[in-house]
């Protein structure tokens, strides 16, 4: 599996697609993106996985997100990421990938437009018991172009449901990959990613939704 974009992905005016990969060349890395709901596992997804120390930009919840982050849901939870998070994974010998989490707040969305930059493709997160918070980011992949794959992050406690019924809860297309994983186990992660990159290469203008 060989790719043929620059070594900064990240740094290309336009995004390369995925269909205009040269796999003769000699190996590089790549970008995606890890969208989702906020408080759904983004940053715990980037640092299971990442090689190396991850790049985290996680300030403290305080008083004054009360009116707007809602933690009926996460109620555990203390920080929150304001920019990105970043980390790096080589999957193979050929294979590198750049992972870049994205903020969850509705007031940090600005930020994805800059992020999306040289992606060949986005991970959406969901949770089970709030689907509806990856909406936004399904709406924002499928607007845009660019491929995608849903996982669902199981929550222990939470209810298992098959990837199908996840697929009609959500109204995902078939050719979708919809994949179950923990985002603390890093064998889980590195699957969900195998998955979206495997759905990436083998994507066309006209199979884009």
């Amino acid at each position: 599996m060989v790719f043929a974009v620059s070594d900064r992905p990240e740094l290309d005016d336009e995004p390369v697609q995925p269909w205009q990969y040269d796999r003769s060349r000699a190996p590089v890395a790549v970008k995606v993106l890890v969208a989702g709901g906020f408080g759904v596992g983004k940053t715990t997804f980037v640092s299971s996985v990442s090689e190396i120390t991850p790049l985290r930009t996680e300030a403290v919840m305080t008083q004054a997100s009360v009116p707007t982050d809602d933690l009926s849901g996460t109620p555990d939870k203390h920080t929150t990421t304001v920019a990105m998070d970043f980390g790096r994974v080589t999957l193979d010998d050929d294979l590198v990938l750049y992972v870049y989490g994205t903020p969850g707040q509705e007031r940090f969305w600005f930020m994805w437009d800059d992020l999306v930059r040289g992606a060949i493709g986005g991970l959406v997160m969901a949770d089970t018991r709030r689907l509806r918070d990856c909406f936004p980011a399904l709406d924002y992949f499928e607007s845009s172009g660019l491929p995608y794959a849903v996982a669902v992050n199981h929550f222990e406690g939470s209810q298992s449901y098959e990837p199908e019924d996840v697929r009609e809860a959500l109204s995902v297309p078939p050719h979708i990959p919809v994949v179950i994983m923990d985002a603390r186990e890093r064998r889980t992660v590195i699957e969900s990613l195998l998955a979206l990159v495997g759905h990436a290469l083998d994507s066309t203008p006209e199979q884009r939704t």
